[in-house]
């Protein structure tokens, strides 16, 4: 057992990316870590431990109710409560719709919304136990809008934004709250690997957003600590906020956009 007067968090998907840095940005403010993912963990795990607070590194598929029973199990016998869960897991997929393949729409459809759904399911039972806790969802602007070429990806995320309001709605009255961040695009692994392949460039994102910028991996950590913070945002329950630069409010046409731009600094 580690100290249990320290909280602890679960943060999914946390080999790499905007996972661990979510991780990282957690066990900075003062929670031990159960790091979760397919991929290796030691290098975060180390840094997790670096900054002073435990990790707990675990492989396991979301998407797999045997892997997320396994991961519960295993995490009682090692913590003796859980405080934080942060579904960040998730996987892209960049296809026309008419072109999307069953297979590949389940896929996509049960890491990023049947896999946060097993770990609410039983690590929230563990808080409701507790009567306390906050459940972080990491959504996307493509589930506050459409986005054309990744229907599997958007339909996902609208739905991770709907288990978000419905499970808030249930079991805020018993001491759990539950909420989603909505980031925009983030310069991560999964961006350079959807760039890669041609689906888009630098410059359609940016031209995109009011803020003319990608998001950080930092900007939206700062998003979920504050979310999962009883103290910051405790009367903050079934929101779905976005982390976006404006992108999901601005409904302007790209060059009245561009030529409302402050020009740049030489």
């Amino acid at each position: 057992m580690t100290d249990a007067t320290r909280p602890v968090a679960v943060v999914t998907g946390a080999a790499r990316g905007l996972g661990r840095v979510i991780a990282l940005t957690l066990a900075e403010a003062g929670l031990d870590i159960a790091l979760v993912d397919v991929a290796d963990l030691g290098a975060v795990a180390a840094q997790v431990e670096a900054s002073g607070s435990a990790a707990w590194p675990w492989r396991a598929d979301v998407a797999v109710e045997k892997d997320v029973l396994g991961l519960v199990t295993a995490f009682r016998g090692r913590f003796e409560h859980v405080d934080v869960l942060v579904n960040n897991a998730g996987v892209s997929l960049i296809a026309p719709a008419e072109k999307t393949s069953a297979e590949a729409w389940r896929r996509v459809i049960d890491v990023n919304l049947t896999g946060p759904f097993l770990l609410c399911r039983e690590f929230g039972a563990l808080m409701l136990s507790a009567g306390a806790g906050s459940i972080v969802n990491v959504a996307s602007v493509a589930g506050l809008r459409g986005v054309s070429h990744r229907v599997a990806y958007n339909a996902s995320k609208h739905g991770l934004i709907g288990l978000t309001s419905t499970l808030a709605a249930e079991w805020g009255g018993r001491g759990l709250r539950v909420n989603a961040v909505c980031p925009g695009w983030i310069k991560t692994e999964m961006d350079a690997e959807d760039q890669g392949g041609g689906a888009y460039t630098d410059r359609d994102i940016t031209d995109q957003v009011p803020l003319a910028r990608f998001a950080t991996p930092e900007d939206v950590a700062m998003a979920v600590a504050f979310l999962a913070d009883p103290t910051k945002s405790g009367f903050i329950n079934g929101a779905a906020l976005p982390v976006d630069g404006g992108w999901s409010s601005d409904a302007s046409w790209t060059s009245l956009r561009l030529r409302s731009r402050r020009p740049l600094q030489s």
